[in-house]
């Protein structure tokens, strides 16, 4: 097999148990969020990297390892370290730090939270089961084992995980507690991993807010609340805050200007939008995790404080 070209990298996939039996374009599509399922599933008629044929229709299994060549990017710095919070057979509960991708991608290589599981804990680290954005800070969850993990997706899918959030956000809502029921598609304006509000091709997203402080910087008001939601779509939060007015506080896709994201990716967005954003990253932090224990059965919970750099934002 020829040698890879020096401006590309081949991602090697190997199928987690948990993903047992997913087409092989759905898998893909669940680790390259910001591929389309179309160009996915072009990329796999084209031909993978892979020891077997590969279709978009075939079903995985434990095990199946292939490779997707990819154009190399200048990697960015990530966080180097991870705190764990809690460990036993069963499960693994670590505090991500912002600006740290969970999955390897061909933009983040080696600076991931799957690769510091890996130098931590060897090859066969715990597996994060659950998503938080890469600038999204807080306690993550991951298993250890096949039966405890099946248990815990199973409890994520059935909405039986409590999840309790930080968001700084823009604005000072009048009440002191409201809730934002709107459903949620794929695909946003300018943004292809983005997430709309749409209450006709939309999936049902329900979220409760609290107020728990409200304050003035610089002039503008700002507030930190609460956020409950009863459901799990992706950008959920970031999106019913903009639904309901109060964007999320640094926030590119969902703040002042849909376009940050496109230019920030290509590192240039201008010292204007830097202002506009307030933060380097959007003010959206996991402080609460609730669930049963696959092992014991109880219920158990772990938390993390809100993180400097927010406290800072506060403060000042």
């Amino acid at each position: 097999m020829s040698s890879t070209p020096e401006t590309f990298v081949d991602v090697e996939f190997v199928v987690e148990r948990n993903y047992s039996s997913w087409r092989l374009d759905k898998y893909i599509c669940e680790k390259l969020p910001r591929l389309s399922r179309t160009k996915v599933q072009r990329i796999i008629a084209r031909g993978l990297i892979s020891d077997r044929a590969l279709k978009s229709s075939t079903l995985v299994f434990p095990g199946l390892s292939f490779r997707i060549r990819r154009q190399i990017f200048d990697e960015p710095e990530t966080p180097t370290s991870v705190q764990e919070l809690y460990r036993d057979r069963a499960i693994l509960v670590v505090d991500k730090p912002a600006g740290l991708p969970i999955h390897p991608t061909a933009r983040y290589r080696r600076g991931t939270l799957v690769t510091l599981l890996q130098q931590r804990y060897g090859p066969q680290p715990a597996f994060p089961l659950h998503r938080l954005d890469r600038e999204t800070s807080g306690v993550l969850i991951c298993g250890c084992e096949p039966e405890p993990t099946r248990h815990l997706m199973r409890a994520f899918a059935q909405g039986q995980v409590h999840k309790e959030y930080f968001a700084i956000c823009e604005g000072a809502p009048r009440c002191e507690e409201f809730e934002v029921d709107a459903p949620i598609a794929e695909g946003g304006r300018l943004v292809r991993i983005a997430v709309r509000v749409d209450r006709v091709k939309g999936k049902a997203a329900r979220t409760q807010f609290r107020v728990l402080n409200r304050f003035e910087r610089d002039g503008e008001r700002f507030s930190l609340l609460q956020a409950r939601p009863s459901t799990g779509r992706q950008h959920q939060i970031r999106v019913h805050l903009r639904e309901a007015g109060f964007p999320i506080v640094g926030d590119k896709i969902y703040g002042p200007d849909e376009g940050y994201f496109d230019r920030f990716s290509k590192h240039c967005l201008e010292p204007e939008a830097w202002r506009r954003l307030r933060l380097p990253r959007h003010a959206l932090h996991a402080g609460l995790i609730r669930f049963e224990h696959p092992s014991s059965k109880s219920q158990v919970s772990f938390q993390s404080p809100l993180p400097a750099d927010l406290q800072a934002f506060l403060r000042s």
